[in-house]
């Protein structure tokens, strides 16, 4: 959860995404290598991920700027327009498919595409490619960091509810703990240290961001190791690739244009659009995987949970920035 300045306007450039590849290389590693980061294994994941959840978080509260925060406080329409699309209108489109699929995907693939549509907005990328395509960059900031917020207690009711539609019982309340725990208590002691951590969270958040990062893998590693060694993965290769990307590309589409419809139906200014769609479209990555492994735990079938997500994040950096270049570039021209 980067701070972002109002008036801030970087600069379009292509660069090597090392995540995205590393996305990729480290699920291609946990087919080789299962055994390190399965349960038993000598990479001790139980331990292992829940600190890397703790330290992310603490992370992105000492990150937190509520000044940034505040500033885009008053434009209730753009947010009441993003929080309902995050987590009504999303996770409907998502009950709707999973009613549609039935039986005929994996069970674990349809509560990962469920899940994709019950998470928060991201933070860092909606700011970005917000303040690229030169919106409004306080409203993305307040959307976004709302978002991470009350996505960890309305996520789980969502899953709790889909689950119990299919004879499935969440303990809510142990997972609330756990999410309170290793999500929420972090990432209050994380913003409570601003006072002494800020200046370094400033001058070192390339650093920073490389670690947020890490962690991440490292998590996506150990589920799709934990997935391959329990032979969840036998019997499907890329069919369950190709679908889930042919879904993850449906709904981005489908979201993308309801939300940049309703913001003109509602006569948003260009740069409020602009934090809308962007805000409203995206997904988050960082606070899904954490939390997959806390609502998820010891489900071998967490590598497929995650799999929708991953992919959706992929395909939601690569539409959104080539948008974000061409609205920029439009701005110019006007």
């Amino acid at each position: 959860m980067e701070p972002a300045s109002t008036t801030a306007r970087p600069a379009v450039r292509k660069s090597f995404d090392w995540f995205l590849a590393g996305l990729a290389g480290v699920i291609a590693l946990a087919w080789v290598f299962p055994e390190a980061g399965a349960k038993g294994g000598w990479m001790h994941p139980q331990i292992l991920t829940k600190a890397g959840v703790a330290l992310i978080f603490f992370l992105h509260g000492a990150n937190l700027s509520f000044a940034a925060l505040r500033a885009g406080t008053l434009r209730w329409p753009l947010h009441l327009v993003v929080q309902i699309c995050t987590f009504g209108f999303f996770p409907l489109l998502g009950l709707a498919g999973v009613w549609v699929a039935g039986n005929r995907i994996a069970p674990d693939l349809s509560l990962g595409l469920f899940f994709l549509c019950a998470l928060p907005s991201t933070v860092s990328s909606s700011v970005a490619m917000t303040a690229i395509a030169r919106g409004n960059v306080a409203g993305a900031v307040f959307n976004a960091t709302l978002s991470s917020l009350i996505g960890v207690f309305i996520t789980p009711f969502w899953i709790a509810f889909v689950l119990k539609a299919q004879g499935e019982v969440l303990p809510l309340t142990g997972v609330i703990g756990d999410l309170l725990l290793w999500l929420v208590l972090p990432l209050a002691l994380g913003h409570l240290s601003r006072p002494w951590l800020a200046a370094i969270v400033h001058r070192h958040k390339k650093m920073i961001h490389v670690v947020d990062r890490g962690v991440i893998l490292l998590i996506v590693f150990t589920s799709f190791c934990d997935s391959v060694a329990s032979g969840v993965w036998n019997g499907k290769g890329w069919g369950v690739l190709a679908l889930t990307l042919a879904v993850s590309a449906g709904l981005f589409f489908l979201v993308l244009f309801a939300v940049n419809a309703v913001c003109r139906i509602l006569k948003f200014s260009e740069a409020d659009r602009i934090a809308g769609v962007f805000c409203g479209s995206k997904k988050s990555l960082a606070v899904g995987v954490p939390m997959a492994q806390i609502l998820f735990a010891g489900n071998p079938g967490l590598s497929l949970i995650l799999l929708p997500i991953i992919i959706y994040h992929a395909f939601q950096l690569t539409i959104c920035a080539w948008l974000a270049k061409r609205w920029s570039e439009r701005a110019e021209a006007d």
